[in-house]
């Protein structure tokens, strides 16, 4: 439908029916006014006949040009059909005062056109004409000496009338370019937000590989190669390597589904978090490193996003023992509290200075270890800190509410 489409000028505004209806009614009774008024008072027999066809040219034409030549919507520049229309509707009245004075007032009407749809430029000159011709006619029309009300009042109308409706055109003017600047800003908004989210995925996909698939394939490459290394002298127990390698495969083949699936990890299918971190204990001993776990507190209901990131956590930190630490002992300690749930990792490996970024001279950069960590904790509202003296082994800390905050 063409009358709600928002270039349809006054139609866009829900307003503009109402205003247009005042208007064209107000113009409407006006002209009839002054028709009665001629045809009862001002009338001279030889103009009567081109003065009622003057007016009735002057009622039609404002008639076709509010449906053929509609008003602009705000802010756009009024079309040609439409600046046609506002002259020749103009010099029609001029035209008409002259046989007619009693038209004076359908000038209104024609004014509050013009200032609503022209530029200030042009609708400011075509308003001080106007009221010239409404004071020039009513001096005509006076009988009795000078009336400064004759000349004041058509004045101070117009003025009044100018300044309220181009002040208005400015508001709006400067309301459309807020609107624009929101709307604007609402949609980088919305960009920037897709961008975060994109950002957010990739480092949870980033996290769910490092702590999955990359550190299965980093335990069965140390397998491969100490059954590698032990195949000759010690058949036994590169077989044991080799089934531990295998073991680690199936884990992995069965994380990698659960992950493409986007599902809890599979430790904690049919485990509690407790019961999945003492398997993970369990598991991560041998090839001379022994691995506790304990559990302080009485276990309540977790989330089951604060399960998987604490269990995250600690596969993350305990590859980070096997493969950097040295370590011969680690701890995991589970403590539940009243309003948080923390897990420790403790290893008494060599250690490191934590302030010290990674070189090459100083250890391999993990890319995904600490950072990992770090930010699976602060998405769920906690913390994780790290205790490490070179020689004195390491201590990863992670502290989640049980309230954890809405992402």
């Amino acid at each position: 439908m063409r009358r709600g489409r928002a270039g349809e000028g006054e139609w866009a505004d829900p307003d503009a029916r109402w205003l247009r209806s005042v208007m064209d009614g107000a113009f409407l009774l006006l002209l009839g006014s002054s028709l009665i008024r001629f045809l009862t008072r001002d009338h001279e027999g030889t103009h009567t006949g081109y003065a009622v066809t003057l007016f009735a040219a002057f009622g039609l034409l404002y008639v076709l040009g509010r449906l053929l030549a509609p008003a602009p919507r705000p802010g756009a520049r009024p079309s040609a059909r439409h600046l046609a229309w506002l002259g020749a509707v103009s010099v029609v009245w001029a035209g008409l005062l002259v046989l007619a004075p009693s038209a004076t007032w359908c000038a209104m009407p024609l004014l509050f056109t013009g200032l609503q749809t022209l530029p200030v430029r042009t609708a400011v000159p075509l308003a001080a004409v106007l009221t010239v011709l409404v004071v020039a006619t009513e001096l005509r029309l006076s009988h009795e000496g000078l009336n400064p009300n004759v000349v004041v009042a058509p004045l101070a109308i117009s003025a009044v009338a100018t300044a309220v409706l181009v002040h208005l055109q400015r508001q709006a003017a400067r309301q459309r370019v807020l609107i624009e600047d929101l709307v604007r800003t609402r949609r980088d908004l919305a960009a920037t937000e897709r961008r975060a989210g994109v950002l957010a995925e990739r480092q949870r996909l980033a996290s769910e590989i490092h702590d999955t698939l990359a550190q299965g394939l980093s335990s069965q490459q140390m397998l491969l190669q100490a059954a590698d290394r032990t195949w000759g002298t010690d058949p036994d127990a590169a077989r044991r390597h080799m089934r531990d390698a295998a073991g680690i495969a199936s884990r992995s083949l069965a994380e990698a589904r659960r992950f493409v699936h986007d599902l809890a990890p599979a430790d904690l299918a049919e485990r509690t978090l407790a019961e999945a971190l003492r398997a993970l204990a369990d598991r991560e001993c041998g090839d001379g490193l022994t691995v506790g776990f304990r559990l302080d507190g009485v276990p309540g209901p977790v989330p089951e996003r604060v399960e998987a990131a604490l269990l995250r956590i600690a596969q993350g930190a305990l590859a980070n023992v096997r493969e950097h630490a040295w370590a011969t002992r680690a701890a995991l300690t589970l403590t539940w509290l009243d309003d948080q749930i923390s897990l420790d990792i403790a290893d008494n490996g060599r250690g490191f200075d934590p302030e010290r970024p990674r070189t090459p001279d100083t250890g391999p950069e993990r890319g995904h270890g600490l950072p990992a960590m770090r930010v699976r904790a602060r998405q769920l509202g906690g913390t994780l800190t790290v205790e490490s003296t070179r020689g004195e082994g390491t201590v990863v800390s992670a502290a989640v509410p049980l309230a954890t905050p809405a992402t």
